[in-house]
């Protein structure tokens, strides 16, 4: 081991039982660890955030198969870096080789599809590591030979545990003794390491090194090398769909506690408050609708607002729509409604208009029956020309809106309910 290498780097584990925090996967009888175990190891894809152990795994697979390793970058390599691997792996056989590609999510799809018939014989075995949802990065033939196996961040006692090996490993740590660093420093380290072992050695180490050169260890230099911390976000990828996911769900569920924090989270992450804006307003007429219809306004009045006072006074503003959401009458049922209506134009087609409700705006028109038997509803007793057809006659009878029980469609169901209680026939029937 390299001692100039930094404390991630000489830290690695070097078998199974040194890694930490990944039990899930690689526990007594997990399909990973019987892979290894019985030396049959697949084409794998490890999906995790940064700093988990995705390429400490890959190594470890290629070293209990006693296999070649060759490691690409897909930020760096292509189609030639490929080929060159696969005739490394040729000029190997019987041997297996290994060949692990770190942001596998990178190669376009010219380069994954270089892969496959190297993958489906056996040429390889493939381990790929990313960042973002395989689903969505990698095409559908090359993700069907692959085991995907989905590592977690680490949670805080995890990395203390890691911290703690770091420190006093007298080969690879940084050769101090247990308590020589604060205790609760740790558990700061952890915090501020949101998941992300890398992240934590490196806090750990740069923070002994300074304190050597201080000649002291105080909290207020530990603060100002941790700064503020950062929590994982991506912009367009996993984490940005999962959190407005989690946004709207809160919302839909009633609980402004949870809306608000997710609201806080994608603000801290970076997403443009404009975003979020829209996607509240959106919750306004699918999840509230008619229950509420004064949500609408008031998600349109926060949008408004936020564009005029700009971050972070404007934020407010799309933080008390949030809520106003989230404690509002709920329902769907304009949102339903209009899906069912949608699907019964797509089933019956082109339905004719039917004539007494149709334009009539020339006197040919008239003559053929446009608009004949129209009865105008504002001549009728209460307003309403009651059982009068407006649905194509194979759709008569067809209710698309059904009013929830809860807040305004409550007084809106009745009100229906008068209104449909007279049939509309179609004329002839």
């Amino acid at each position: 081991m390299n001692s100039a290498a930094p404390l991630a780097e000489r830290m690695r584990p070097r078998t199974l039982d040194e890694v930490v925090g990944q039990a899930h996967v690689l526990s007594a009888g997990s399909p990973l660890r019987v892979a290894l175990e019985s030396g049959r190891i697949p084409s794998i894809v490890f999906w995790g955030p940064p700093g988990v152990g995705k390429t400490t795994l890959a190594r470890l697979v290629a070293g209990a198969s006693d296999a070649q390793f060759l490691s690409l970058s897909a930020v760096m390599a292509g189609v030639k870096d490929i080929r060159e691997a696969t005739a490394k792996a040729e000029a190997e056989k019987p041997r297996r080789t290994v060949l692990f590609i770190d942001e596998i999510h990178r190669f376009n799809k010219s380069q994954q599809d270089a892969l496959l018939p190297f993958v489906e014989d056996g040429t390889l075995v493939l381990i790929g590591a990313t960042t973002e949802n395989p689903s969505f990065e990698l095409n559908g033939a090359l993700l069907s030979r692959l085991r995907v196996f989905v590592l977690r961040a680490l949670d805080d006692e995890a990395i203390v545990a890691l911290l703690r090996r770091a420190l006093v490993d007298p080969d690879r740590g940084m050769g101090e003794v247990a308590d020589a660093i604060p205790e609760h420093w740790f558990a700061r380290i952890a915090e501020s390491a949101d998941g992300d072992a890398r992240r934590a050695l490196i806090l750990l180490e740069t923070a002994v090194e300074l304190s050597r050169a201080a000649g002291e260890r105080s909290d207020e230099l530990l603060e100002k090398l941790i700064g503020r911390g950062l929590r994982r976000f991506d912009k367009q990828g996993e984490h940005f769909y999962d959190q407005i996911s989690a946004l709207h769900k809160s919302v839909r569920g009633s609980d402004p506690d949870a809306a608000l924090y997710w609201f806080a989270r994608m603000l801290d992450g970076g997403v443009d408050p404009v975003y979020i804006a829209r996607r509240v307003l959106r919750m306004s007429v699918e999840d509230i609708g008619l229950a509420d219809p004064r949500a609408q306004a008031l998600c349109l009045d926060a949008w408004n607002t936020y564009d005029r006072l700009g971050s972070p006074e404007g934020e407010l503003a799309l933080a008390q729509a949030i809520v106003y959401l989230a404690v509002a009458a709920k329902s769907n049922a304009v949102y339903v409604g209009y899906k069912a209506a949608r699907a019964a134009v797509e089933q019956h087609g082109s339905l004719e208009v039917p004539m007494h409700i149709r334009n009539a705006p020339t006197r040919l028109m008239k003559t053929l029956g446009y608009g004949a038997g129209y009865r105008y509803d504002h001549d009728e007793d209460g307003g309403v020309a009651a059982g009068q057809q407006f649905l194509p006659d194979a759709l008569v009878g067809t209710e698309f809106y059904t009013p929830t029980a809860r807040g305004l469609e409550i007084k809106i169901a009745d009100k229906l309910a008068q209104l449909r209680a007279v049939p509309r026939k179609p004329k002839g029937s």
